[in-house]
């Protein structure tokens, strides 16, 4: 229904599309064109008519880049897509590099020379990214140059995808806890505080939560594209095309907004001329910084002022979620207890995994979308982060092995994302022991108590001890925050090694998800959402403290636990939140799994 497997692209695109784009780059006289996986809007997962990197290279990944020059063309990923890459790159055409390790910089700085142009797309790039690449380019004497008219756009030509024309509907009460006006004069009085006139929206999350809307235009995330102008006083100004209008949309939004088209956007800004405007440099393109400047507006560089309190959810989304995590729980555990029961005799492919829980969580009936493209990694597989099986890399499953499934729902109460590793057979005593090291980790950073003021980065360490001890780690973060039936990867909250300057706040939902991965062997992963809640008085304490409460509902498969390594505290809360499961998700599921349920998380 929602996953496919239809590649939408091939190794042919590259040799297809590059000659195209440096036909479009002569005429304009450039040397070379720079292709972000960014879109306008900074979008991580991109409507069709944005996804220009593909188009370009056929590498269809959530992060990278390319540069095409007139003699070559390197194309950028990090380290989860170095399978996937070669996979649906011509290889012979661009060179593939790292996208973190020295990056685009980096190969500016050896590729270009004195007076060669390369062009770039204002309204793809951040402000702060521009910068860097500008300082490369000018270590060799290159010149980086905007254009007007994007050159891939010109080569695409009438073969591009229409731009995403889905309604934009109302989010009720009953699911957003808290009305559009409330939201807008409490954001407006912040954009004051910080000296602002106004503030310039354009992260479609941003503009989904704080209007109470939800759209259609981007897969996997309800979004709808869009652009708005939030004044102090909490009247504002919103640009969608009109084609997403439905008939009740301004009647919801009320007469203190006033919806224009796209296209009167550029007026619009030109009339913030004298006044403070903020805008963000991580989620807004250079030309909105550019166009305002030219306007004679004063920019304030800041965080989008929607982000941190729509982190921070109300009574009403935290139990929209509870609800949506139960039912999700449900879906998951069928999907758990069918691997169990026939995948032990008959193990299934990659793809046949994720086809079979995608219908679990469709049978439902409250399914709107994946929350992300399945991960399912059987055996060597799930030693790739962020693998994603497609027919020709889809590996079957056997005996001895294990099966790594990160996977996550969009409903209307709320956004789950789930990983769970489970034996195909008898795991081995490695497998065993290094599954409940990551285990450890993660009863840790759910157990934990920590005081007000405390950012995910003081906290990531507890996740990592048990492995560290063992001279063993992970290579990603250990948790990013998720949206109410909206984006499952959401700022500004994070728990990394990386440092990170927002303190964890109560209403906040981040992902707790330690792991471990053999490469060329097997991957582990243990993923819950949790939200921050505040913990019960400490006896003696001297502070109050906040602590997490576990929002997802599904078994750890207990076979992969070696139960001498837990300590008797962490036996206890593993026990304690099967029984949570066990009591929520019993009995929405059929007896035959209920009793396979019952089995499974009882007492270890």
């Amino acid at each position: 229904m929602f996953q496919t497997f239809d590649e939408t692209t091939d190794r042919s695109f590259g040799p297809r599309h590059v000659p195209l784009i440096r036909q479009a780059m002569a005429k304009q006289g450039l040397d070379g064109f720079l292709v972000p996986h960014e879109d306008e809007h900074q979008n991580e997962y991109l409507p069709a008519a944005n996804d220009r990197l593909a188009w370009a290279t056929g590498f269809t990944g959530s992060a990278g880049a390319a540069v095409i020059l007139k003699d070559k063309a390197a194309v950028f990923v990090d380290g989860r897509y170095t399978l996937q890459v070669r996979d649906q790159v011509d290889t012979g055409l661009f060179e593939i590099r790292d996208l973190v390790e020295g990056g685009v910089p980096a190969y500016l700085e050896a590729a270009t020379a004195r007076g060669q142009k390369i062009g770039y797309d204002p309204r793809l790039h951040s402000p702060d990214a521009l910068g860097h690449l500008k300082a490369a380019a000018a270590k060799t004497g290159a010149e980086l140059t905007p254009v007007n008219d994007n050159p891939l756009d010109l080569a695409w030509g009438q073969s591009r995808p229409a731009q995403p024309a889905a309604p934009v509907v109302p989010h009720p009460a009953e699911f957003s806890g808290e009305d559009s006006n409330a939201k807008r004069a409490r954001v407006g009085a912040q954009i004051g505080a910080k000296g602002g006139d106004a503030a310039v929206l354009t992260a479609p999350s941003s503009i989904a939560w704080l209007f109470n809307v939800r759209g259609g235009d981007v897969i996997r995330s309800p979004l709808p594209i869009g652009q708005a102008i939030l004044n102090k006083d909490g009247t504002a100004r919103l640009f969608l095309d009109p084609a997403k209008v439905t008939p009740d949309l301004p009647a919801w939004l009320g007469n203190q907004v006033r919806l224009e088209t796209p296209d009167e956007l550029p007026a619009a800004l030109a009339e913030l001329k004298g006044q403070s405007v903020v805008v963000d440099p991580a989620q807004s393109s250079a030309w909105y910084f550019d166009t305002l400047a030219q306007a004679g507006a004063t920019v304030i560089r800041a965080e989008d002022p929607c982000a941190l309190p729509r982190a921070q959810k109300n009574a009403v989304e935290i139990q929209g979620t509870r609800n949506a995590h139960i039912r999700d729980g449900a879906a998951l555990t069928r999907f758990l207890h069918w691997l169990a029961t026939e995948g032990q005799i008959n193990p299934p492919d990659e793809v046949e995994a994720v086809s079979k829980l995608e219908a679990l969580r469709a049978a439902t009936g409250k399914l709107k979308d994946l929350s992300f493209d399945t991960i399912a990694g059987a055996a060597s597989n799930g030693a790739i982060v962020h693998y994603r099986p497609t027919e020709r890399l889809n590996k079957r499953s056997e005996q001895g092995s294990l099966l790594l499934v990160d996977s996550g729902a969009q409903y209307l109460d709320g956004t789950t994302d789930v990983t769970r590793t489970v034996a195909i057979g008898e795991p081995s005593r490695e497998m065993r022991e290094r599954f409940t090291l990551v285990l450890k980790g993660h009863l840790a950073l759910a157990a934990i108590r920590f005081p007000a003021g405390t950012t995910g980065s003081a906290i990531d360490v507890l996740a990592r001890h048990a492995l560290w001890m063992h001279g063993l780690d992970y290579d990603h973060g250990t948790g990013h925050g998720v949206g109410s039936y909206l984006g499952v990867h959401e700022g500004p909250q994070r728990i990394s090694k990386a440092p990170n300057n927002v303190a964890l706040r109560a209403g906040m939902i981040l992902s707790n998800e330690p792991g471990y991965y053999k490469e060329g062997g097997y991957g582990i992963r243990i993923e819950n959402l949790q939200v921050v809640t505040p913990a019960a008085p400490i006896p003696g304490g001297e502070r109050p403290m906040l602590g997490f409460e576990t929002l997802t509902m599904a078994p750890i498969d207990r076979r992969l636990i070696d139960r001498n390594l837990l300590s008797p505290a962490e036996r206890a809360q593993l026990d304690a939140y099967h029984a949570r499961v066990r009591d929520l998700v019993g009995p929405l599921v059929e007896p035959e799994v209920r009793s396979w349920l019952i089995d499974v998380t009882a007492p270890i």
